[in-house]
């Protein structure tokens, strides 16, 4: 049986993905759980299992084009399942149809903040006919009482949740089968957005019409989509029934809006035009325009809203390491033996982690309206990592309760990991508090950018030997690094960041109280 794989949740908040590298062909037999591509989000690259054995029989993105969560990534035939083209099968089917789709319906957005739902009654059975729009079944959120309608006409083939089960948003409800008419809308709902023939033709595609007494019929999803858009949801064909409006109605608008709108532009328009390209500079054979998306994206989407929500302030100190180095140097050949890396960086963590038991106000969180604030009682210690796809920071997790050496092991782990963009989603999560390491690559101080919503961060500067007074007066050498802390000015005030710092900075310095503190 030929059946979609649908791109799974593959990380909190990604819509999109890019097809890094296809592992198999149209064509192969593959098994379960065998590897299938790469795909990069804006946090890791991340690769993608069949969950069946089959064969492969389309890939419906090329490497480089940009997929699409809860959309079909290829297909196959299962094996051990019967294929719709057997001959005997044909003779018990009783459509006209030369080809049967099977489609899983997936739960859609029902509400904001909604992860799941209740099934508090099914309106169908296994093999009724279903039309479009159909109630199907009643779910209940923690809202409200909510009826799925059905997005095609076609035979219900198997309902996955048993009335009273729990159902997951974007997780498969249903299964139907798709016949004639039904498999035609079915099969251009789910073309790939960047289908260049669903932007240049949509008339060819998709029949659509304006809502009745100019109401749209939407889904939430779709309204809030339309909204992020900032766009009148009444105004948009929508393909439908009654001129029901899909994400897919919104994406072909958008592009026509945008076709269209430069063959008549506006005064407004045509200055911001001319001042363009009169502060543009003269293109050149070898210049190029890439799109910017990815972990880059992301990075400057979060960046933008830490600036533009939190008022930092910076604290800068140094700090002697070189009691600590000595230590770090007795230990390491000890500890590389058990194949442990002990880096500066354990002892950066561990300390910092001692240190917020006396100021917990720089392991908390505010909510938007900076109406309350969470302490949090596990010291999730996040650490950047410069990695081949962009900057990540993974945290090691309850640092609180872990030596040194445990600490060191994490580092290890996830720093390998990140610099091969495959830090798993739980990796990035959690955070409260990081660390940036900009002294790795160079340079002394820095203005950090928090990490919302955490409420600070502090960068390590490089390492330098320099001159400095002992207690009789006498210059000596001592290993010295510049720190760089940013605050949240909302929770933490100038005096509150430099006593956590000098408490840091005393573990630091002087080894032996950290292992005093750590008993």
């Amino acid at each position: 049986m030929a059946k979609e794989f649908i791109l799974p949740d593959i990380g909190e908040g990604i819509v999109e993905c890019e097809v890094v590298e296809w592992l198999v062909a149209v064509g192969d037999e593959v098994k379960e759980d065998q590897p299938i591509c790469d795909v990069m989000t804006d946090k890791a690259l991340v690769q993608i299992p069949a969950v069946h054995d089959g064969v492969i029989t389309t890939l419906h993105y090329q490497k480089g084009e940009i997929a699409k969560v809860h959309e079909p990534l290829f297909a196959m035939n299962v094996a051990g399942v019967g294929s719709v083209n057997d001959p005997e099968q044909a003779q018990d089917q009783t459509p006209s149809n030369d080809d049967i789709h099977f489609e899983d319906f997936i739960l859609p957005d029902i509400g904001e903040g909604i992860v799941e739902c209740e099934i508090v009654e099914w309106l169908v059975a296994q093999g009724d006919e279903i039309k479009e729009d159909q109630a199907v079944c009643d779910v209940m959120t923690d809202k409200a009482l909510v009826q799925i309608p059905a997005k095609y006409d076609g035979v219900v083939e198997k309902l996955y949740y048993q009335k009273g089960e729990i159902a997951q948003v974007h997780s498969p409800l249903f299964q139907m089968r798709l016949t004639g008419a039904g498999q035609q809308t079915s099969a251009t709902a789910l073309q790939p957005s960047n289908d260049v023939s669903s932007v240049t033709a949509p008339s060819e595609v998709v029949t659509t019409q304006l809502p009745k007494n100019g109401k749209a019929i939407a889904s939430p999803a779709v309204r809030r989509l339309a909204k992020e858009q900032d766009l009148d949801i009444n105004l948009i064909p929508g393909s439908g029934k009654n001129g029901r409006v899909y994400k897919e109605d919104i994406s072909r608008f958008t592009s026509q809006h945008n076709t269209i709108q430069p063959m008549v532009p506006s005064t407004a328009c045509s200055a911001t035009a001319n001042q363009a390209n009169t502060a543009a500079p003269t293109a050149h054979n070898n210049s190029r325009v890439e799109p910017i998306r990815g972990m880059k994206a992301a990075m400057a989407k979060q960046m933008v809203a830490s600036v533009s929500t939190i008022p930092h302030f910076t604290f800068s100190d140094e700090i002697d390491l070189t009691d600590i180095i000595a230590l770090r140097k007795e230990l390491k050949e000890q500890y590389a033996k058990d194949g442990i890396k002990l880096t500066m960086m354990p002892f950066f963590i561990k300390a910092l982690s001692l240190a917020i038991k006396e100021f917990p106000i720089v392991n908390s969180q505010v909510n938007e309206q900076c109406t309350e604030i969470t302490y949090f009682n596990d010291h999730n210690i996040g650490m950047a990592v410069d990695s081949k796809l962009g900057l990540l920071v993974p945290n090691i997790k309850s640092c609180q309760t872990k030596s040194i050496v445990e600490v060191a092991q994490e580092v290890t782990r996830l720093t390998n990991a990140a610099r091969e963009g495959r830090v798993s989603p739980d990796d990035l999560k959690a955070g409260t508090i990081s660390i940036s390491n900009i002294g790795a690559i160079g340079g002394t101080t820095a203005t950090p950018i928090i990490n919302k919503p955490e409420v600070a961060i502090v960068a390590l500067g490089k390492l330098q030997h320099l001159p400095r007074f002992d207690n009789e007066g006498n210059v000596v050498s001592r290993a010295i690094m510049q720190v760089s802390w940013s605050g949240d000015h909302r929770v933490i005030d100038g005096g509150t960041i430099a006593r956590f710092n000098n408490l840091w900075k005393a573990y630091l310095e002087n080894p032996a109280k950290m292992m005093m503190a750590m008993s």
